[in-house]
């Protein structure tokens, strides 16, 4: 049996990159999975590309914007009927040394990246602590312990890592576990818009000597939703070739 048969998986920002390789993860094990991400045009070309894996749904949201998510919230019920499932995927990058950084610089990434898990957590938990396996996944980053350019960026995840271990607390008497990833240095569009010189420089810190690929975080996503993890609550799993150590 597949690790995630009948259970339904919303995931955030899963058009591409990280989150369009939990999606494709979760479907594979055995989900039936909503795709939620900022442009309509990108969740289409993502179902295409998922076409034949199993049962997809899909709708465009900002995830910040509090009324969008509510909207989202009452689709889901409405197309679902339950959800067992949240991965708050979604997240920006507005980088800038801290001197220079706006205050619009700040906000947007502190917007997306902590107040949209919140949003998408508080307004899809009412559907979530009626499963018997309810599970909140956040991503954080290894750039939650602080790096330079990214004090917006940093400061949001780890107010992920906090926002994860409060709601550990409180949604425990619910059977919710609500856990985080912290990846490092991973293969995607974003990292991949670095300079060589930046990118040279952060595998030269990874004592697993190379990059990170999507699948490797999504694999320990399906595993946190799994039944497997269903004694781990509060955690932060770093999926770093080492880098956080």
């Amino acid at each position: 049996m597949k690790q995630l048969t009948d259970r339904k998986v919303l995931i955030t920002g899963s058009a591409r990159g990280i989150g369009f390789a939990i999606a494709e993860a979760c479907l594979e094990a055995g989900a039936e999975v909503f795709l939620v991400d900022l442009f309509r045009e990108d969740l289409e070309t993502a179902a295409a590309r998922l076409e034949g894996k199993g049962s997809i749904h899909f709708r465009a949201c900002d995830v910040s914007d509090e009324g969008q998510v509510k909207e989202l919230a009452q689709t889901v019920k409405e197309r679902l009927g339950s959800l067992d499932a949240l991965v708050n995927n979604a997240g920006i990058t507005r980088d800038n040394l801290f001197m220079r950084m706006t205050s619009e610089q700040w906000q947007a990434v502190i917007n997306v990246n902590l107040t949209g898990s919140f949003l998408m957590a508080r307004h899809l938990v009412g559907l979530i602590r009626k499963s018997s396996t309810g599970r909140i996944v956040n991503l954080s980053s290894v750039a939650a312990r602080g790096n330079a350019g990214q004090a917006n960026y940093a400061a949001s995840k780890s107010g992920v890592i906090g926002l994860t271990k409060t709601l550990a607390i409180e949604l425990a008497r619910y059977n919710v576990t609500v856990n985080a990833i912290a990846p490092g240095f991973i293969a995607t569009e974003m990292t991949h818009a670095i300079t060589e010189k930046a990118r040279d420089e952060w595998l030269s810190k990874i004592p697993a000597g190379r990059a990170g690929q999507p699948s490797d975080v999504a694999d320990a996503v399906v595993f946190l939703l799994s039944d497997a993890a269903a004694y781990i609550t509060g955690t932060v799993i770093g999926v770093d070739g080492g880098l956080g150590i």
